[in-house]
């Protein structure tokens, strides 16, 4: 599959390289999000040791790593007809000589810290001992995020203050997405809000001519990868397994307050907070307050989302009715995705790539006007999907998202309006400025008032071409 994306990362990693010191950099991330694909893009035509942990026992580990040594270097010393220690291992490289430096991979180094709860310690020693002052990068990468972050990440760690860069890897952007599928015509939002950016379900996902056939074939067919993919995905992560699940499935619904989703299943909200941090930590869940709250750590409006586009999917319409599709009543489970897949995921998929536009294009300075915040905003009887605010904390811009299968009139654009003089306390309504998404474009009469008013910010189509 073609390499997407990832510019920053690899630039990082560069200039770590080209360091005249070590580096020790700790790359994690969730399963499937391609951290193996971008160390293996970066160590090309570079001096390296590459080694994959397994689940096997420390001395399998220890016999693997020995033997990855051996046939690179031939050091005698090597031959599996000993084993030696990790800190043979690692006292053996400090003593190599190479012109350039030596990168050095651990991957799935979570798998070493459960068979030896001590490596850290191990790992930490052999570096303050013999690589430091080496000229090796080492990268030890990750993707049981609980773990990582406690082995090697946190204060309490033996690894603290050793590493000199971490990359927290994320899924492919929207604005790269299509990059994976060059001259082929695919509804593009739709597509993402199937797979996200993990490129491994981007990498497997077996196309159709439309996206309901798509789905068929890769989520309602018993023995698809995407089938039973949550699964194993989350089940080495988490214990109790079938609560989390059930927590999942009930924010999926729309139940994402911490009040419904206590209703729903029954639990009390004191109890439910353990399970909720767990799956924030995992990068599964995240909790979002209106962009204008004071104090959003303790705000009462905060709810729930789940960030992963294919478990939101999943969550929504597979594992709900599981039991359906595994006796193969699947035009059941087909229908009711057809009738809600648009209104309950992908307009909500298409509001979220919006924002993200947004936040790139303020980024990089193509806004009329520099944003320091752009978000939601919520209450009890109004809802705004964009509101960019200034350095001050001031809403100064407004938009709209809409996924619809008619172009935008301008009553949008006026109920916009309305809803900006609700938000704004001082009444003061110059200088605003009101952004508008639209699948399917907009009205003549709407282009006509967008072309007169220089604040209306219009834009249309799957979003890919504005990147």
């Amino acid at each position: 599959m073609k390499f997407v994306d990832r510019i920053d990362e690899i630039k990082f990693l560069e200039k770590e390289y080209n360091k005249k010191t070590s580096s020790f950099i700790v790359l994690y991330g969730r399963r499937r999000v391609g951290k193996t694909r971008l160390i293996k893009e970066f160590i090309k035509n570079k001096d390296s040791v590459y080694f994959l942990a397994t689940e096997e026992s420390e001395t399998e580990n220890i016999k693997t790593f020995q033997n990855i040594l051996y046939s690179k270097y031939k050091i005698p010393l090597l031959d599996n007809n000993k084993l030696l220690s990790w800190n043979d291992l690692f006292y053996i490289i400090s003593t190599l000589k190479f012109e350039k430096k030596l990168i050095i991979v651990i991957d799935e180094f979570q798998y070493l810290l459960k068979s030896n709860k001590g490596f850290s310690s191990i790992l930490q020693k052999a570096w303050d001992e013999y690589l430091k002052d080496k000229n090796i990068m080492l990268i030890i990468s990750g993707s049981a995020l609980s773990m990582i972050k406690r082995e090697v990440l946190s204060y309490s760690s033996p690894l603290y203050g050793r590493r000199t860069g971490q990359i927290n890897l994320k899924p492919i952007k929207f604005k790269y997405f299509k990059e994976f599928f060059e001259n082929k015509n695919i509804d593009l939002i739709k597509l993402y809000s199937l797979t996200g950016g993990i490129p491994k379900y981007i990498e497997i996902l077996e196309l159709k001519e439309n996206i309901y056939d798509t789905i068929k074939e890769n989520f309602l067919n018993v023995n698809s990868y995407l089938f039973e993919e949550p699964y194993l995905l989350l089940e080495k992560e988490l214990k109790d397994i079938g609560s989390y699940f059930s927590i999942i499935k009930v924010i999926a619904n729309g139940n994402n307050k911490l009040s419904k989703i206590s209703a729903s299943l029954g639990i009390k909200q004191t109890s439910l907070s353990y399970y909720l941090n767990n799956l924030i930590e995992l990068d599964i869940l995240e909790r979002e307050v209106p962009i204008l709250e004071k104090n959003p750590q303790t705000s009462k409006k905060g709810i729930y989302k789940i960030k992963d586009n294919f478990l939101n999917f999943w969550f929504k319409f597979i594992y709900p009715y599981k039991s359906y599709i595994e006796i193969g009543n699947i035009d059941f489970v087909m229908n009711i995705i057809k009738k809600s897949f648009i209104e309950r995921h992908v307009s909500f998929i298409f509001e979220d790539i919006s924002r993200e536009e947004l936040i790139d294009l303020n980024l990089n300075d193509k806004l009329p006007v520099k944003l320091s915040k752009i978000g939601r905003w919520w209450d009890k009887n109004l809802e705004i999907d964009i509101v960019g605010v200034d350095k001050e904390n001031k809403p100064i811009l407004f938009g709209e998202c809409k996924y619809t299968k008619k172009p935008v009139d301008l009553d949008v654009y006026y109920v916009l309006v309305e809803k900006s003089k609700k938000l704004l306390k001082d009444n003061n309504h110059n200088n605003l400025y009101f952004v508008f998404f639209s699948y399917n474009g907009y009205t003549k009469n709407f282009i006509d008032k967008a072309k007169k008013e220089k604040n209306i910010l219009i834009f249309e189509g799957d979003l890919s071409e504005n990147y």
